[in-house]
């Protein structure tokens, strides 16, 4: 039958490629090992056959799978290949190299540059003279089939350890970076990132006309300090997106706040005013960081800011932890004229009066446009917050209803925590340099402080979860919650609190719904 005849042709030798043959790789610098071709390198006799050769069907199948060679079932010859591979490693020499590195590591971690150290040269080895690599070649270990096709005595095969351990440790890496240390590469790096970023701020300040919308989305990922004063400006609304217009309204803002307090500050009593002055003269010791409560002329800004903006804003008057929201505003500008690194040690002793004149005022507008969005958290019964917390509450219950039952089982309340982070946007949850990192964030998103802020209280709650189900006691909890162990955080605690926030918001803020019981 036909059928037949086509299973007895099927086992037949033929010439055409068959799947799982070797193939050689043509253009690759070593062609790969064959050993059907370099049998006599593998084995000095014969393989006898395991199959008698009279049963002639069977001898051409058997003849068909060592034309084929499956790399997978490659049998004593891939072990072979294996033994080859381990004769050319010594653990001697590996562990060496290994203790080398760490010993130079080490020596490394204390001089101030890196050039300087010695241990970047290591001592060639007198049984063999390592090869100095070419310029262009970055290859530190050769491969197996090269050791062994470039090597025809056994004593060249044997130096070719000792030449693999001198290539690996730091010369290569200093032909490609310059440096053999990795975190002076990584903040080498970061600086890079960093000044191109600047430059991408700058250039779009510079413009006749900045647009908006770029500087946010630029701003979202953190604000270089040297263009922070000026993007905070232009992103709360403070000043125009035209740089002709801006010294003009400078001005103009400037002069008009201080015939605020030429008006108000100065002629005015106590006695007919709509809110109780006393609270703000107790609010302002209380500001942090305390290094500013230490001046007085600092603590004399705080409090007209403050009076200012309580006369003018009667719906709801001074309330407690306003006096919060006028600290970045402030640190920031203030830094412009400083060269301090940390915003926790500003000092303004000598800062020319002028200069915190105008610092003043611009921090009184640049806080009122911020309280203008968020207004509704200080008038009476504070119906902002409390809205903001049942939904925090709500937002929580859907995304880690183990958190949120532990709270419930407990009868921990959101109000009891919770109410602060509304109130103070996380200020006394958070670092200062932390804090201003946020407002670049919430700056640059829509309704940052008031709508983007819930998810970010969502995020952080969250963050602490195995040491929120670790406590098992009313009070534990309610301290734990409102001493939260923050005060080494940095940008890069603040940029994932961030990033889980804005994943919150993506599934959430257009499904309102989605989140309600």
């Amino acid at each position: 039958m036909a059928s037949d005849g086509a299973r007895k042709q099927f086992w037949k030798r033929s010439n055409t490629k068959l799947p799982g043959s070797i193939q050689h790789v043509y253009g690759a610098q070593h062609p790969p090992f064959d050993p059907l071709l370099h049998g006599t390198l593998l084995k000095s006799t014969a393989k006898m056959p395991t199959t008698p050769l009279k049963a002639k069907r069977v001898s051409t199948f058997q003849e068909f799978e060592s034309s084929t060679s499956d790399a997978w079932d490659a049998g004593e010859d891939d072990d072979e290949l294996l033994a080859m591979a381990a004769e050319s490693l010594n653990t001697e020499v590996v562990m060496e190299t290994a203790h080398r590195v760490l010993r130079n590591h080490s020596q490394r971690q204390g001089r101030p540059a890196l050039r300087e150290a010695p241990g970047l040269q290591q001592k060639p080895r007198p049984e063999v003279e390592s090869p100095s690599p070419p310029s262009g070649d970055l290859r530190l270990v050769k491969s197996v089939s090269e050791s062994h096709t470039s090597c025809p005595a056994e004593s060249a095969c044997a130096a070719t350890p000792l030449q693999r351990s001198q290539s690996l440790p730091h010369s290569a890496t200093i032909m490609l970076g310059g440096t053999s240390d990795p975190s002076t590469l990584s903040s080498s790096a970061l600086s890079e990132r960093e000044a191109s970023r600047l430059d991408k701020f700058k250039q779009l300040l510079a413009g006749p006309n900045t647009d908006l919308e770029e500087l946010r989305r630029l701003s979202w990922s953190g604000i270089p300090k040297p263009v922070r004063p000026m993007t905070w400006k232009l992103l709360s609304g403070y000043l125009p997106a035209n740089v002709d217009r801006r010294p003009a309204t400078l001005q103009r803002k400037q002069k008009e706040y201080f015939a605020f307090i030429e008006h108000y500050y100065h002629s005015r009593s106590d006695d007919v005013l709509p809110f109780d002055r006393e609270v703000i003269h107790i609010d302002i010791p209380r500001m942090s960081p305390e290094v500013l409560l230490l001046q007085p002329k600092v603590t004399e800004i705080f409090e007209r800011i403050l009076f200012i903006w309580a006369i003018r804003h009667p719906a709801s008057g001074y309330v407690q932890g306003i006096n919060d929201l006028v600290t970045p505003f402030f640190v920031v500008f203030i830094c412009e004229y400083l060269e301090a690194e940390e915003v926790d040690a500003v000092d303004v002793s000598g800062v020319p009066a002028e200069v915190l004149r105008n610092i003043e005022a611009d921090t009184y507008w640049c806080m009122s446009k911020l309280l203008d969005g968020i207004q509704d958290n200080y008038t009476f019964a504070q119906p902002g917050i409390q809205m903001k917390v049942k939904m925090l509450e709500e937002l929580v219950s859907r995304i880690d209803e183990q958190v949120h039952r532990h709270l419930d089982q407990h009868e921990v309340r959101y109000l009891q925590f919770a109410f602060r982070w509304m109130n103070n946007l996380l200020m006394r949850e958070v670092p200062l340099r932390c804090t201003i990192r946020l407002w670049d964030t919430y700056q640059s998103e829509p309704e940052g402080f008031s709508h983007f802020h819930l998810y970010v209280c969502a995020a952080f709650l969250v963050r602490w979860r195995k040491e929120i189900l670790e406590e098992r006691d009313f009070q534990e909890l309610l301290l734990f919650l409102q001493n939260l162990p923050t005060a080494h955080w940095d940008d890069e605690d603040i940029s994932l609190l961030l990033a889980e926030a804005y994943r919150l918001k993506f599934a959430f803020a257009d499904a309102p719904n989605h989140y309600k019981k």
